[in-house]
Formats: structure tokens, C-alpha cells, sequence
């Protein structure tokens, strides 16, 4: 049975689901429209450019939430409640591990080189904007570096691990010993 969407975002919503499940590759326009309940005609609809762009703008929604959400406040706002609030961010957004990080998974694959700029942007701009937090609260430039790709890639790691092994509680461990490790470099710089 078709499902009746009125709006993108909830088209794009829906459509980013299937791509976490079956990967850019493995999604057809048949299995998007048997997963979504999203006519083929809606589809188009939306994205007249097909699954090209359904990619596209699902990464562009991902990251705009980023930017609003956890970027933006790394950037701007008290770098330890900022710091203190991506961890919280992380955790929802990923549903305590469970779910993918799409844009993640499509690094991995043919996917990375048909969107490098926007995965590239994503990974630079999360690791820049913790960095930068960091340094705002005092950590010298080269081990907030160092502590922000740490940071990201144990994200990321724990995502997949969690996924591999069916347990998600490796996520939530692995972010308090991140957040452990961060709060350690804050507190010998005395604030």
C-alpha cells in the first residue's frame, strides 16, 4: 500500500532509512519504494534526479541538523558545555548506537567518491569544530587535534562495532571513556 507524503522532509526522512539499511548500492528504486510505501511516482516527485539526488539531499538534511545541533554550538557557545552537549547530541542522534551513521557508512564504499566533498565536509567540519572547542578552553592546538579525530573516529568505531557485534551498549560505554578522556585534558588546564 502507498503511503501519502506531503512534505520533502518526511520523503527524505523515510528514504535515509532505507539507505542505512541496504547502502547507496543496495537500495533500488524498487526496494525504496517497497520499503518506504513511497509511490515511484512521489519519488520522483520529490527528486526528480532519482537516487543521485535523494543521496544528496538526505546527506545535505544530515548535516544541516549537524550544523544546528552540534557544530555551530562547538563553534560559538562555552566550549565545555558545548563539548558537554555533543556528547548528549551523539548519543540521541545515534539512538544509543543503534543507529547507523549514514553518512559513515557511505565513506566505506564506492559511495565516498561520488559524494567525497560532502562526507569529506562532514568529518572536517565535526573534528574543526571540536578542536576549535577545545582550544577555546585552553587545550593546545596539537593535542585538541589530536583529542577531536580521537573523539570521531572512536564515534564512528563504536557504531560499527556495536552494529557488528548486536550490542549496543558498546557505543555508550565507548562514549563516557571518550567523554572521560576529553573531560581529563579540560581538567589539567584547570578549568
Amino acid at each position: 500500500m502507498t503511503r501519502t507524503v506531503f512534505e520533502k522532509s518526511d520523503a527524505i526522512a523515510l528514504v535515509a532509512e532505507v539507505f542505512r539499511e541496504l547502502g547507496y548500492e543496495g537500495a533500488s528504486m524498487s526496494s525504496i519504494t517497497a520499503r518506504t510505501g513511497l509511490s515511484k511516482g512521489s519519488l520522483y516527485h520529490f527528486f526528480p534526479d532519482g537516487k543521485e539526488e535523494m543521496a544528496a539531499e538526505i546527506m545535505a538534511n544530515i548535516d544541516a541538523w549537524f550544523v544546528t545541533q552540534m557544530f555551530r554550538p562547538l563553534e560559538e557557545d562555552e566550549p565545555r558545555a558545548a563539548i558537554a552537549l555533543m556528547w548528549e547530541t551523539t548519543n540521541t542522534y545515534f539512538r544509543s548506537g543503534r543507529r547507523v551513521c549514514l553518512i559513515g557508512a557511505f565513506a566505506l564504499d564506492e559511495t565516498r567518491d561520488r559524494f567525497s566533498s560532502a562526507i569529506q565536509g562532514y568529518f572536517k567540519r565535526w573534528i574543526e569544530a571540536l578542536a576549535g572547542a577545545l582550544m577555546r578552553a585552553g587545550v593546545g592546538a596539537s593535542e585538541a587535534r589530536e583529542l577531536a579525530e580521537e573523539a570521531v573516529v572512536g564515534i564512528q568505531g563504536a557504531l560499527t562495532l556495536a552494529r557488528a557485534l548486536g550490542d549496543d551498549s558498546i557505543f555508550g560505554r565507548t562514549l563516557g571513556r571518550l567523554r572521560e578522556r576529553l573531560m581529563e585534558a579540560l581538567g589539567r588546564r584547570g578549568l
